[in-house]
């Protein structure tokens, strides 16, 4: 008796905390609503299920409690009860996964003219590369990181002399246009994070893993690393600034190129000798 109506608390305490509850999801700022409307769907459907069987539960304790004189009927199957369920487990097995699927094949099918960034994780910060003038990504090895190359480009590539080098963890977008983002980690396991955007992947030490999402909303955003990555994870953090496509021109021209930080770093290397 006393366990029922536990239970039924327990049920009334989960409703209110899930309807009254101040935390929530950020404000999205992406095309990726369909992921929301997915999530939600799945709550309704495992909280419906939660509650149905709690309460079940419930009631059988109570319906059927020790009573003086009272037998229990052996009842060892019932054809009409388990097509029952069946059918309705299948119904809400499919409702769940579906949707999920039809979200999945969106992800990973990248628009045509989208643009792509590459994001790069270490231990513990975040690095980024776009294309030059030729859009095309010169290649990267870890064999070519050095004290003047933290991101591996290969200097012999002549696709990646003009890519563009962001080394302060600060990504600047355009607003409302696809962009692909090129993961890549040079050490452990990251993952790359902006909650308003609802769309992550992991970074996996030796392949290029990819999402894609447009940025809806202009503002500034804190990228994080979902994944723990070590001592320093907590501050592996970045920052994404989504502006007008002028803006962000004006922002990509600034950044140096890949031959133009080689120079740099020759330069200043070749004074330090001198001193």
């Amino acid at each position: 008796m006393m366990i029922a109506f536990v239970m039924t608390l327990v049920v009334a305490g989960s409703l209110l905390f899930h309807f009254l509850s101040p935390w929530r999801a950020t404000p999205i700022a992406s095309n990726w609503g369909f992921i929301d409307d997915t999530m939600a769907l799945t709550f309704w459907i495992t909280g419906a299920g939660f509650v149905a069987v709690v309460l079940f539960m419930a009631y059988c304790l109570y319906r059927f409690r020790h009573q003086p004189g009272r037998r229990a009927a052996y009842e060892p199957e019932n054809r009409k009860l388990e097509a029952w369920l069946a059918g309705v487990t299948t119904i809400a097995v499919v409702a769940l996964l579906a949707p999920g699927l039809l979200v999945w094949n969106q992800f990973i099918t990248v628009p045509k003219d989208a643009l792509e960034i590459e994001a790069v994780g270490v231990q513990w910060n975040w690095s980024f590369r776009l294309p030059g003038a030729d859009n095309q990504f010169g290649s990267s090895d870890i064999r070519y990181i050095d004290s003047t190359n933290s991101l591996g480009l290969s200097p012999v590539d002549s696709r990646g002399q003009d890519d563009l080098l962001v080394t302060n963890g600060e990504l600047h977008l355009p607003f409302g246009k696809p962009i692909k983002v090129l993961l890549r980690s040079i050490d452990v396991l990251h993952d790359f994070y902006v909650p308003e955007i609802r769309a992550k992947m992991d970074l996996v030490p030796g392949i290029v893993t990819y999402f894609w999402f447009t940025p809806t909303k202009l503002g500034e955003y804190e990228i994080l690393c979902a994944a723990y990555c070590g001592t320093g994870h907590p501050q592996m953090r970045g920052k994404l600034i989504v502006e007008s496509e002028g803006d962000f021109a004006t922002w990509r021209a600034a950044q140096q190129t890949f031959e133009q930080s080689r120079k740099s770093d020759a330069g200043a290397g070749a004074r330090a000798s001198a001193q």
